[in-house]
């Protein structure tokens, strides 16, 4: 069971990666980090682009319950 969930893990993790790479910049570097960058809205983003943040906030959750789930059946002792 551990040496599945640790292949779904890298596999969701892979995942994520793309996902992130394919999501579009929207920022300027680092004066938008810190308030420079208050003139952009968020609110104005495609179809697309709002359903690739979804994708990748699932794919996100699932990796992070992965990773509990593995710590849990590795401190039980399930190895």
């Amino acid at each position: 069971m551990i040496l599945g969930l640790s292949i779904a893990l890298m596999v969701l993790s892979l995942l994520i990666v793309m996902l992130v790479l394919m999501h579009k910049g929207k920022g300027g570097g680092l004066s938008d980090m810190f308030g420079g960058g208050v003139s952009s809205s968020l609110g104005g983003s495609s179809v697309v682009e709002r359903n690739l943040d979804r994708l990748t906030i699932i794919t996100a959750v699932l990796w992070f319950v992965l990773i509990v789930a593995l710590g849990l059946l590795i401190n039980r002792g399930g190895i």
